[in-house]
């Protein structure tokens, strides 16, 4: 009995502890770019899309972006088709294009409002193209021709902001159009900054494999909690910050010098990480703010 009560003590003590949190994001707009093992694990996919149908319980208003790196490679294999990156970014021919767009605004897609469905929330999933969303155009980059990849020209965000006032989570694919119908493959992170910054959202989110920015990126230990936006680019440049997280770092910092209030980059493979991270005073994660 002594157990139980101790248990159920801790439990209000977190509840008491999100209270002001709950209250200071009530009825703001939070980003999520949802992506890494978040999305491919069974047990963490579930754990994490109730932690966004409770998030809209109390008041804040999800968007969701995602991304299928690892879906698509899948499929390109069963398709007998090789992937093929340059500079990290993949070379979209017409068939690949084809494979991204299925699996990206189908498979992926779909199965999140799914998982969605489960938790009696409502959620809509789109793609970039519906509505021009997503307006791209032929990304262009040295000598190389990327194919169907597309930079974002912009962002018109009134069928994300027609599903959030009728009550619907936003679902969104990474998958852009120009208005002479061709499809672009974009980049999802980049997406989801530039969605966050023309929604003016109070945060954007993302879910990644890794903790955060570390200071030292082989010592688990060095994870930043808290950096702003100068401090971080200044890690890119002394050589703290590198590969991968150059890019997303770089986004992160882009969102918050545009209006974005404060991003996160925290491990989806914990699980309730976004419930930790935005309820809790201390957070798991590294997040990128003026203030």
């Amino acid at each position: 009995m002594i157990n139980y009560i101790e248990t159920a003590v801790k439990k209000a003590d977190i509840l008491i502890e999100a209270m002001p949190y709950i209250n200071k994001f009530h009825n703001k707009i939070v980003v999520v770019k949802y992506g890494g093992s978040a999305m491919t694990d069974e047990k963490i996919k579930e754990s994490t899309i109730s932690d966004i149908a409770f998030m809209k319980m109390v008041g804040i208003k999800p968007v969701i972006v995602h991304g299928g790196g690892p879906e698509i490679n899948a499929q390109l294999k069963l398709s007998n088709i090789e992937p093929n990156f340059v500079n990290g970014i993949r070379v979209t021919d017409e068939k690949t294009m084809k494979t991204v767009e299925m699996v990206l605004s189908g498979q992926i897609n779909k199965s999140i409002v799914s998982e969605f469905q489960k938790n009696n929330t409502k959620a809509v999933g789109i793609s970039g193209k519906d509505g021009l969303l997503i307006e791209a155009v032929k990304k262009t980059e040295g000598n190389v021709d990327f194919g169907f990849v597309g930079d974002i020209k912009d962002v018109n965000p009134e069928i994300i902001n027609s599903l959030i006032e009728n009550d619907f989570i936003p679902v969104i694919s990474p998958v852009g159009g120009d208005k002479d119908g061709n499809t672009y493959n974009i980049n999802a992170d980049v997406a989801a900054v530039e969605i966050a910054i023309k929604l003016n959202a109070a945060k954007l989110v993302f879910l990644t494999d890794i903790e955060g920015i570390r200071m030292d990126e082989n010592n688990p230990d060095s994870l930043i909690s808290k950096i702003k936006p100068q401090a971080a680019l200044d890690l890119i440049k002394k050589g703290n910050i590198k590969g991968g997280m150059i890019p997303k770092t770089e986004c992160c910092v882009k969102a918050v010098q545009n209006g974005v209030d404060s991003v996160h980059i925290i491990n989806g493979k914990i699980s309730h990480s976004i419930l930790l991270e935005i309820y809790t005073k201390d957070g798991i994660g590294t997040v990128i703010e003026e203030e």
